[in-house]
């Protein structure tokens, strides 16, 4: 019986001939074809229906050996996505993507500002001269990613609510001292599958409305950024997508907060927030580029307010971009991120898209957490 063999890309050890794979080197040529499997699952009007919830959802369609999924569309981070990625390191050049845990200066309803403490060791206490230090945080208050458990829809007094693939949370079930207890999709469990990692692409909404169009734009002012927008911006900047991308918008935001003007401070009071429109053809078209995760420098990643189906202007309830890409297909979205270094980098070296790395924090039950993001050109 002859094994199976690796594709043309790649190529056994030299002790292999060409036309037989050495037992001891089949195990290789297992994993080399696995590797370069192309992740398939239906397109967006053709996913199969789950009960009780809209057409469109995405439950179950990255489960296996009877195990409920617990990582979204980060599946489409696959081996080779990875490796194609890595392509994009051409120059050397590492990026930051992670704004000061402290760059919010006024705090958020419900969530506390960061606080830093620090603590003088002596010979008294603990045998050295030294220091530690504490800091207490919200993950919520600067660049984060929310986790597939941050929003949950149909609450209710018998019900805390349902999230991703069908999951209950509560807040018993999140403070398990253990991953391996945790039976929540939560950002520890993004550490088994060695974090984030993949292509990144930047669209630079803000350079591009600016430059191309001649509107007026501010970050405060609501833009409802569209898909065909998205598009037009990828073909001006000369990027195309790929699967597995992680897609990042920008929009000026956090740019803004590093020094707002009276000007700034006065449109905070019209609670608008420009970003990517919350639509169901939003959601197909980064379903169907199998998009594994968004981000953006804005506090929501979409627009504010939000629009209602039928039109109307909604509250932080009807979020719809977070109720369908963390509900309904399991797709993370990042926030707050620093992109101020990132463009000038992109605009420098004429390129969009870059290695893109994220190893959140890790502990059980985790809800949010900074990102801990870096591009690589």
């Amino acid at each position: 019986m002859q094994p199976p063999r690796p594709p043309a890309s790649l190529s056994f050890p030299s002790s292999c001939s060409d036309s037989t794979a050495c037992d001891k080197h089949l195990s290789l040529c297992l994993y080399l074809r696995l590797s370069t499997m192309t992740l398939s699952v239906p397109n967006f009007d053709d996913l199969p229906p789950v009960e009780g919830q809209p057409k469109g959802f995405a439950w179950g369609v990255f489960d296996k050996d009877g195990q409920k999924d617990k990582l979204g569309t980060l599946n489409f981070l696959t081996p080779d996505v990875v490796k194609a990625a890595a392509a994009e390191i051409k120059d050397g050049i590492s990026v930051s993507l992670n704004w000061p845990l402290n760059g919010l200066k006024f705090p958020l309803p419900g969530r506390n500002l960061t606080t830093h403490t620090a603590h003088k060791l002596t010979p008294s206490t603990m045998g050295v001269d030294g220091w530690d230090d504490e800091l207490t945080f919200n993950t919520q208050i600067s660049s984060q990613w929310d986790s597939l458990c941050h929003f949950v829809h149909s609450p209710s007094s018998e019900s805390p609510g349902t999230t991703y693939n069908g999951f209950q949370p509560t807040k018993e079930s999140l403070e398990v001292p253990f991953t391996h207890l945790n039976p929540n999709p939560t950002i520890d469990h993004w550490h088994a599958r060695g974090g984030v990692v993949g292509r990144g692409v930047l669209i630079d909404y803000k350079s591009w409305v600016e430059s191309t169009t001649g509107v007026a734009y501010h970050p405060l002012d609501g833009h409802r950024i569209t898909i065909s927008e998205i598009e037009e911006i990828a073909k001006y900047q000369g990027v195309e997508f790929k699967e597995g991308d992680v897609l990042i918008v920008r929009t000026g935001y956090t740019d803004m907060l590093a020094a707002p003007t009276p000007e700034d401070f006065a449109k905070f009071a019209a609670q608008t927030l420009s970003g990517v429109h919350g639509t169901q053809e939003t959601v197909r078209w980064v379903w169907d580029k199998r998009i594994s995760a968004v981000a953006g420098d804005a506090h929501a990643f979409e627009a504010l307010p939000p629009l209602k189906e039928d039109g109307s202007v909604g509250t932080v309830a009807d979020l719809y971009l977070h109720r369908w890409f963390l509900n309904g297909l399991g797709m993370p979205i990042g926030e707050l991120w620093d992109l101020k270094a990132l463009i000038e980098q992109c605009k420098k070296l004429g390129r969009y898209s870059f290695f893109l790395t994220s190893a959140p924090l890790n502990h059980p039950g985790l809800v949010g957490s900074p990102p801990n993001a870096l591009a690589i050109f």
